[in-house]
């Protein structure tokens, strides 16, 4: 996605119509594949796919491809959200439908409160963040009861899709680590470079693509090493493999994890953070929707009550954000300001404005909000 100084309303819409749909489809497409490929060759593939073509994009943009120390960060981060949490979204798919997995995975906010020491005083002393761990667990319990205590599944299948669930739920704790780690290395990063004098003092980084495409090749690495190591590549036979699984492979890497991933970044320099966020509410839905159309799996009662259970867990536990964002501020203020118009004179509508404008900071450039440097949380 090339960036543009003022881009058009078309291009905001595709680029939110790719990270919503496309991003919420490759759950599905996951389960998809496993039809042609085992796990951990399936990871393999892709993103060995996807990092080779990402960092050969960025050679061809001119950026710089190695730095020691940004490196081993991103491998670190690689590891933890594109490999642990990859591998247990893949390996659990083979027993759970790719509708409860995405839902599970936007459970991840749970985690998110419990494990960020730095913010428990202030997510702990919160009326809605407490509402929303609490309602979230409950929808997470009610996913495990419907999936083990369902009338038709035999114990042996429960057995499996319990084993799943863990598992998802360990990728899921994976994520957060590695999403923590990524952030407080960051902001120590930048208290270190602010504490400097000289600019030529300061740490040296990559861009987010370049790192981005190092967190792929690690993981690329990774599911290879597993596979030849448990025997997936010594069993793996290509030619048997059918064009449409092939296509399938293609679209997870490509639409997946390239263009999505680059709209994602394009969307945090256009548009508040906060707005864009909102693809974590979508991603689930599109996913269920198309296990209900295109599986057999069937979507229960339950399973659609747990999704608005965990969704509006999520929606609580990100409440003060939203609250607190630029957009909703500004949207407060563009109400009050209409409502002073509409209750005050003609003649004192200038005035209503000018006062309204004393002191109010300009508004900050929608792509000063994300750091070109910052590593996002990735998607499946």
């Amino acid at each position: 996605m090339v960036k543009s100084a003022s881009p058009t309303v078309g291009t905001i819409i595709f680029a939110y119509a790719v990270v919503y749909i496309v991003w919420g489809s490759t759950f599905f497409f996951i389960e998809k594949a496993l039809h042609a490929f085992s796990p951990f060759v399936l990871g393999s593939i892709r993103f060995i796919i996807a990092g080779a073509l990402l960092m050969a994009y960025c050679k061809f943009k001119g950026y710089t491809l190695y730095l020691k120390k940004p490196v081993k960060d991103a491998a670190m981060v690689g590891f933890l959200l594109l490999f642990i949490d990859m591998a247990a979204i893949i390996w659990s798919e083979q027993y759970i439908s790719s509708a409860i997995v995405s839902i599970l995975s936007a459970a991840t906010a749970i985690w998110f409160i419990i494990l960020d020491k730095p913010k428990w005083k202030e997510n702990f002393s919160s009326v809605p963040t407490l509402l929303g761990l609490i309602l979230g667990f409950i929808g997470v319990l009610m996913l495990f009861a419907e999936q083990i205590f369902a009338p038709e599944a035999e114990s042996a299948q429960s057995e499996n899709k319990l084993i799943a669930m863990i598992v998802l739920t360990i990728g899921t704790i994976g994520w957060t680590v590695g999403s923590l780690l990524s952030k407080y290395s960051k902001e120590n990063k930048k208290k270190k470079n602010q504490e400097k004098d000289h600019p030529k003092n300061q740490e040296e980084d990559l861009h987010v693509m370049v790192k981005t495409a190092w967190q792929m090749v690690v993981a690329g690495i990774a599911f290879t090493t597993v596979a030849l190591l448990n025997g997936e590549y010594s069993r793996f036979q290509p030619e048997l493999v059918e064009p449409e699984y092939w296509a399938t492979m293609i679209y997870l890497a490509l639409m997946g994890s390239i263009l999505a991933f680059s709209c994602y970044i394009f969307l945090l320099q256009v548009r508040p953070a906060t707005e864009v966020s909102t693809y974590a509410y979508v991603n689930p839905i599109v996913a269920l929707i198309l296990v209900h159309f295109f599986t057999d799996h069937l979507v229960s009662r339950m399973q659609i009550i747990g999704l608005a259970v965990v969704l509006f867990s999520v929606l609580l536990m990100n409440w003060n954000l939203y609250v607190n964002s630029s957009m909703i501020k500004n949207y407060k203020r563009k109400r009050k300001i209409q409502k002073l118009r509409n209750m005050a004179p003609k003649s004192s509508i200038p005035r209503i404005i000018e006062v309204a404008e004393f002191g109010k900071k300009k508004p900050k450039n929608p792509k000063t909000e994300h750091n070109p440097n910052q590593t996002p949380d990735l998607n499946p």
